[in-house]
């Protein structure tokens, strides 16, 4: 059991094309027939495929090497050999393809469903049958097939949600996440309790919104401090980014500034997005204050106060997740 796997590299290859047949057609009273050798089959294609069921890359782990079938050759009489079987990679929704060796972007399978053609395979070689003319009737020779193509690829996985939630380790992601939806993240009092991505539907009516607790961010994460570098990318396909603040910690008034720093050093796209300050934990002593002070020093963006444990500005917190998504 690999567990979750959101990195990891294969090799992915096409089949080689069936070589032509060499043949001449024998029969009892046609003792020098002409040339009948038929084709080689394709080689299979080698394809990948979304599947909504997959969360993570651990089946890839476990399987590292997919290759397509080569074709058959041709036969006599004209017969045509078999196509290789193709290969199909089945990876996740929000898979990232790219070059093992340079990093360099192939294709970004965003949504579900979708089935992309990676690498074709190769043609089968002609039969001699091809190449009989007027004054060369006895060809002996064929095509090979055409040889087929293998890469070794990273492939990659940046979850797809409407909502990120961000924030220092312990500030109450996970427990938020669980009383919003129906996930049942792990939850403690001490830090980096979150060491893997943890997903939620939140359901209201006919809405739904998929919201995404990332593994606790530190000052320094950009640059690989802490778990958040490994997975800030899974933030970049979200709509808004929900900055959770502990009103409990007496450095709360630094904890925005020093998020978005990080976010922003590790891409300026994601200073691009919404964003919501969620102060959590508002039950305890002193937050209404703290959550005032929250306010003040930061007037510009939308600001909301909840308390897991108490449910106290949930319904608020609801609303306003369900301005923003797809």
């Amino acid at each position: 059991m690999f567990g979750f796997v959101d990195e990891t590299t294969i090799e992915v290859a096409s089949g080689s094309g069936g070589r032509g047949a060499i043949s001449f057609r024998r029969e009892k009273y046609v003792p020098k027939g002409g040339p009948d050798g038929g084709d080689g089959g394709r080689g299979g294609d080698a394809l990948f495929v979304v599947r909504r069921n997959l969360k993570t890359l651990s089946h890839l782990r476990a399987q590292r090497i997919f290759r397509a079938a080569n074709g058959q050759p041709g036969a006599k009489r004209n017969r045509h050999g078999r196509d290789g079987e193709g290969v199909v990679v089945p990876v996740p929704p929000g898979t990232v393809i790219r070059e093992a060796s340079t990093g360099a972007l192939i294709k970004d399978l965003g949504d579900d469903k979708e089935e992309w053609l990676f690498l074709s395979g190769g043609r089968g070689g002609k039969g001699n049958a091809h190449f009989k003319t007027s004054t060369h009737r006895t060809p002996r020779f064929a095509q090979p097939g055409e040889a087929g193509t293998t890469v070794q690829v990273r492939v990659e996985i940046h979850i797809i949600a409407d909502v990120g939630f961000v924030g220092y380790p312990n500030a109450g992601k996970s427990t938020l996440l669980s009383v919003l939806t129906n996930a049942n993240p792990k939850t403690g009092d001490y830090p980096f309790t979150t060491r893997i991505p943890n997903l939620g539907v939140l359901r209201v009516g006919d809405t739904e919104r998929v919201l995404a607790d990332i593994p606790g961010i530190i000052e320094g994460a950009s640059h690989g401090a802490g778990l958040g570098l490994e997975f800030l990318k899974h933030i970049a396909r979200t709509s808004v980014l929900a900055f959770l603040i502990d009103l409990s910690n007496d450095n709360f008034l630094e904890a925005f500034p020093v998020l978005r720093k990080e976010l922003d050093t590790y891409s300026r796209e994601l200073e691009k997005k919404d964003r919501l300050i969620v102060g959590t934990k508002t039950d305890l002593p002193e937050s209404a204050e703290r959550l005032a002070e929250l306010g003040r020093a930061f007037p510009e963006e939308r600001l909301v106060g909840v308390s897991a444990l108490t449910r106290q500005g949930i319904d608020t917190l609801i609303s306003e997740l369900l301005r923003y998504g797809r």
